[in-house]
């Protein structure tokens, strides 16, 4: 079988190296076209030596009339606003899309009030936000996916199967998350120097984060009703990792044994969600470099009250992985093809 050609558009930030990392090893794609803004003309191995090995593929700039006709697969792993110009210029083509950024996941208004005028706002309908184990039959029949933030994925998924299910209280509840520096991108910047980062913590984006309108929108169209949260994110000294600690009123005397069944019932038949046994809780030193979400949870019934802790991989079930679970599915490939591999461990 003829092997699919992929773009990447971006291919000099962190995601960009672990597309190109992952679709590596991925039996039915090819890598043929890469982008870069500051490196075009210079090759992936300059650029990521790591990578110099696997490709000799030189950068090119962001025209999109420089994309060759037989790309199949386009990834646009480019900042907020500059996604939306160059797929709007693609989207006629017989081409899959999947956005890493901003572009396409929120709603209009929303996206207004967070970012600014949208730049083809005549494709957001099309769009389909792209959390592969909420929303696969209709991933499957679009061709442009746009791929969800690390932080409302590592709380959607924990939070969708008991909001369905009716045991957690949709107003109030509150998201406490931390994430390893590559969530902030290469581009360097003061806050991201080792000496700034190493031996502290913080809390960024008080009250102000652009994904707490992207985690209320996604769990209000999966409910189908409307949930509020209180969002807080923090910058720890590691390389990559996410966990969210998730507090929520319980709307029962639900017992930590009655989440953990939901949530294994739920996700049942999802390759990369793994929950966790009663009272063992998720460490993000499990799912390094992998694309696997584990989820624990703990019940206080006469509070009424739990705590869910769900880790990801920030750059992999938070951003290339999750694109790449995507496209197996628009192409109706396996599911977990070619993201089988486990953490990095120790």
């Amino acid at each position: 079988m003829k092997k699919l050609n992929i773009c990447i558009l971006g291919a000099s930030g962190y995601t960009g190296a672990e597309l190109i990392r992952l679709l590596h090893g991925h039996p039915q794609v090819s890598i043929s076209h890469v982008t870069a803004s500051r490196h075009a003309g210079r090759t992936l191995g300059e650029v990521f030596p790591h990578l110099g090995h696997i490709t000799d593929l030189e950068l090119s700039g962001p025209d999109p009339s420089l994309i060759p006709d037989d790309i199949d697969v386009v990834f646009a792993a480019l900042p907020h606003g500059a996604s939306a110009e160059i797929i709007e210029k693609i989207y006629q083509r017989d081409v899959r899309i999947i956005d890493l950024g901003a572009d396409f996941r929120l709603a209009e208004g929303t996206y207004r009030d967070w970012y600014g005028d949208h730049r083809c706002a005549h494709l957001l309908e099309n769009a389909v936000y792209g959390i592969p184990e909420l929303h696969t039959e209709r991933i499957a029949r679009t061709k442009l996916v746009a791929n969800p933030g690390c932080y409302p994925t590592s709380s959607i998924l924990p939070l969708a199967p008991l909001l369905e299910n009716g045991m957690v209280e949709p107003l109030g509840i509150t998201i406490d998350s931390k994430s390893g520096a590559s969530g902030a991108g290469r581009n360097p910047s003061l806050d991201l120097h080792f000496c700034e980062v190493s031996e502290g913590i913080k809390a960024y984006k008080v009250g102000e984060h652009r994904h707490t309108p992207e985690i209320e929108q996604g769990l209000s169209d999966f409910l189908g009703s409307k949930v509020e949260i209180v969002f807080t994110p923090h910058l720890i000294p590691i390389n990559r990792g996410m966990l969210s600690t998730i507090y929520v009123n319980l709307s029962g005397d639900h017992k930590t044994r009655d989440l953990l069944d939901a949530l294994g019932q739920f996700y049942k038949n999802s390759p990369f969600v793994k929950i966790l046994p009663e009272g063992t809780f998720p460490n993000t030193s499990w799912v390094r470099g992998s694309n696997f979400c584990y989820i624990g949870a703990r019940t206080d019934p006469q509070k009424r009250r739990a705590i869910i802790i769900c880790a990801i991989d920030n750059l992999v079930k938070g951003a290339s992985g999750q694109a790449i679970q995507n496209m197996n599915i628009m192409l109706d490939f396996p599911e977990n093809l070619g993201l089988d591999s486990i953490a990095l461990y120790p």
